[in-house]
């Protein structure tokens, strides 16, 4: 199908691409930017005015409830509501029942995506045999499988002798390895340490948890890539959800001293604090929790001036009987891919970031996260460019809406960000050129 997206403001990180021009498309593939080719003959214009025609977003953490959470969501209805919010790529933890630590059950989840024609399914394959945290899995086998990468997902290795093996293996074959920084031990509570914790009778994860297993991830990565990082270098770090101001300034030297880190935080931890938690509000249950508005601001500082990479969904369906337990109890994750753009904007808006800098950290900043794992689409992911594949959102930044879980295309309807107004709207998504979401007029 021909396409032609019509006088739009076109906003390309990867190419710092800022002005309004029209978009041609086709054979799923984009083949002008500003003019097309002179004989160009659309099938269809979408009349973009006023609206940001935007790279398709890159979600680095999303839980799809397949396989072993069914019940709670299904590829079908998270990749429905993923276009809804205007991302076409998705990262996938390990953490699914059964564990990604086999070539068979990758190869299954990538099938069942790749028939849904929806959003394109990146999976992370499991560091260690059923996260288990014991025995390295196979990673050689995983990766030729189509793993991006290899992490634990919520479970940390205890074995710190285990954790320097799986950098020195990943320094050998060029992997990254994606690690959220907790402390087994001192990361065990549901709500983050502090006064209110205290008051509300709630085990806390004090910031020490984050911290200490920050330092242990920095010095291993700084054993393997040696003394003087290289331009090329042997592995690649990416801390995911880091919570804490002390992690943030943490990562800020890190990256001063060259090592190859990358780092995103969730939407939830750019927007809340643990205030929201309210009267035991089991949305606010989340991991790790969210924490003190110092540690707010300084995650919201740290994406605006690049030192955060990315912002991620976290996106966890979870069930409506696993929330209706006591706060401590209740299982934690929220809704939210679909939510990701507009609260991001609102962030954006709030702290007077450009709207480069806000798609920036939406698309060509994860997609950089992904790198060469990427394959043929490396040069498609997260940028519009002619002659790549055309994974396009159209995003009316004007519009101001509330948000009722009700009307939420997830199997999981928990979110924080229930009854909240937010700004700008997905108006349309194309991925590989096909409609995979198109708003009511």
């Amino acid at each position: 199908m021909k396409i032609l997206i019509r006088q739009g403001r076109v906003i390309d990180p990867a190419s710092g691409t800022d002005r309004v021009a029209d978009v041609a498309i086709a054979a799923g593939r984009i083949i002008g930017i500003g003019s097309a080719p002179a004989d160009f003959a659309p099938n269809r214009v979408i009349d973009a005015s006023g609206c940001w025609v935007l790279p398709g977003l890159v979600d680095l953490c999303a839980r799809l409830g397949e396989p072993g959470q069914e019940h709670a969501g299904m590829l079908e209805s998270e990749t429905a509501a993923a276009v809804a919010g205007g991302v076409t790529s998705l990262v996938c933890p390990p953490d699914t029942d059964p564990v990604l630590d086999e070539p068979g059950l990758v190869d299954m989840l990538k099938a069942r995506a790749e028939k849904l024609h929806r959003s394109r399914l990146f999976p992370l394959g499991a560091l260690t045999r059923g996260l288990q945290g014991e025995v390295l899995a196979e990673m050689v086998q995983l990766t030729e499988r189509g793993c991006v990468g290899f992490g634990q997902a919520e479970r940390p290795i205890i074995n710190t002798q285990v954790l320097q093996r799986a950098f020195q293996y990943a320094a050998t074959f060029g992997y990254t390895l994606w690690l959220r920084p907790s402390d087994p031990w001192l990361g065990q509570g549901v709500m983050a340490s502090g006064p209110l914790a205290t008051r509300l009778g709630l085990s806390g994860v004090p910031a020490a948890a984050e911290v200490i297993a920050l330092h242990t991830m920095l010095e291993l990565l700084r054993a393997v890539c040696g003394p003087t990082p290289s331009a090329t270098p042997p592995m690649r770090l990416h801390l995911c959800r880091l919570s804490t101001a002390q992690g943030v300034q943490l990562l800020r030297q890190a990256k001063a001293d060259g090592l190859p880190v990358t780092a995103d935080v969730s939407i939830h931890h750019l927007m809340l604090t643990d205030v929201d938690v309210g009267y035991f509000d089991t949305r606010l249950r989340l991991q790790p929790p969210v924490r003190q508005q110092r540690d707010r601001d300084a995650l919201r500082a740290a994406l605006a001036d690049g030192t955060l990479d990315a912002v991620v969904s976290d996106h966890t369906p979870v069930s409506a009987d696993a929330k209706a337990l006591p706060f401590a109890e209740a299982e934690p994750g929220a809704t939210a891919v679909e939510l990701l753009a507009a609260a991001a904007l609102k962030w954006a808006q709030q702290d007077g970031v450009s709207p480069l800098r806000w798609a920036q950290v939406l698309t060509a900043a994860p997609a950089a996260v992904l790198g060469p794992r990427l394959g043929t689409l490396q040069a498609s992911v997260g940028r519009l460019a002619v002659g790549g594949v055309a994974d396009v959102c159209v995003f009316d930044p004007a519009e101001t809406w509330r948000v009722e879980s009700a009307h939420l295309r997830s199997q999981g309807r928990h979110t924080p960000f229930d009854g909240h107004a937010l700004p700008g709207r997905v108006r349309l998504t194309l991925v590989g050129g096909h409609v995979a979401f198109e708003a009511a007029a």
